[in-house]
């Protein structure tokens, strides 16, 4: 089953970290940080199995040579921010299909990195990882370190892509915050599933929360790597334990809640969710329509007791309830 994972972060000074430190880590190469004159030196790496800085193309060949090295790109970005907390890359993070070759995962990670230079007008630091010894094989990913700054043929400029201040997004016609965040979401998506089909794959991944495709389930729960690791080596973990437990807590509170409208019973075999679900917002949007065409509260009520289920309803029927109802309808995630 294709893997969908992307996740942004920032790479701020107020966290103790530095663009040079970062890039060398990712890159596996030595960088000295000119600010603090730490020495990053990560080439004993042995996983990248690609690296490189892309540009947006409206820079000509030759204009920008000071970004296309890695030491002088991201001193350059330290140099460019003046605040001891400011943010100076930021980092996104993103699984490879290991359904496609290598030649395709590098293909569609070169296309995430360009249209996300091209977006924001920066420069991006992509580097692709080959799975760790002894992990998980198909463990294929990539960092893409973009610089927080736009990129011009002399240096840098203005804060750009989730950097911005909101009202320059606004100004720009951009989307802010979490919207810009679903839209790299949502382009990532369509380039991965762009290249199952040319690879000739049925596979497909999907941006949207479970709860926006529909799905009935409780999301796996997410554990640190720090913690991840420490029980590979054979180590117990409380905070993993902790979040196992929530996670176990969810699940039966999720089937406790859909055994409720059956008296404490399991769902009813054969009875198809998807179906319950398209009725529910179909009722909504009916009862919606009628106060929006001025009925009276006491026709909605009619028409909600009408809803409810009796003796002579089906099985499927009888497993409805207008709360379950009224509660599904007006879930705005949901992807019917």
């Amino acid at each position: 089953m294709a893997i969908f994972h992307l996740h942004t972060k920032s790479i701020s000074r107020g966290a103790g970290r530095s663009a040079p430190a970062a890039a060398a880590y990712r890159a596996g190469e030595r960088i000295r940080d000119e600010r603090t004159g730490v020495l990053h030196n990560h080439s004993h790496r042995t996983d990248v199995s690609h690296k490189e800085i892309l540009l947006p193309s409206r820079l000509q060949a030759g204009q920008c040579s000071w970004a296309t090295d890695r030491a002088s790109l991201w001193n350059a970005a330290e140099r460019a921010e003046l605040r001891h907390d400011a943010r100076v890359a930021r980092e996104y993070q993103v699984t490879l299909p290991f359904e496609l070759s290598a030649v395709e995962r590098l293909r569609l990670a070169r296309s995430l990195a360009q249209g996300l230079a091209e977006r924001h007008n920066v420069a991006i630091d992509l580097a692709v990882h080959a799975p760790p010894a002894g992990g998980d094989p198909r463990n294929h990913h990539a960092h893409l370190l973009a610089t927080s700054r736009e990129i011009t043929a002399s240096g840098f400029g203005g804060k750009a892509g989730l950097d911005m201040a909101g009202s320059e997004r606004r100004r720009r016609g951009l989307p802010v915050g979490i919207a810009e965040i679903k839209a790299v979401r949502e382009g990532w998506a369509t380039l991965s599933n762009q290249a199952f089909e040319a690879a000739g794959l049925q596979v497909r991944v999907d941006h949207r929360s479970l709860r926006a495709q529909g799905i009935d389930r409780e999301p796996l729960p997410h554990i640190p790597a720090r913690a991840f690791y420490m029980e590979r080596r054979g180590l117990h973990s409380e905070i993993a334990e902790r979040i196992r437990e929530r996670y176990r807590a969810r699940v039966q509170a999720r089937l406790a809640r859909a055994a409720g409208p059956t008296g404490g019973q399991p769902p009813l075999p054969g009875v198809d969710l998807e179906q319950l679900r398209r009725q529910a917002r179909e009722a909504w949007l009916e009862l919606r329509g009628r106060a929006a065409d001025g009925s009276t509260a006491a026709q909605n009520e009619a028409h909600i007791e009408g809803s409810r289920p009796t003796a002579q309803s089906g099985p499927e029927e009888q497993r409805r309830s207008v709360v379950a109802l009224e509660r599904e309808a007006a879930d705005q995630d949901l992807g019917l």
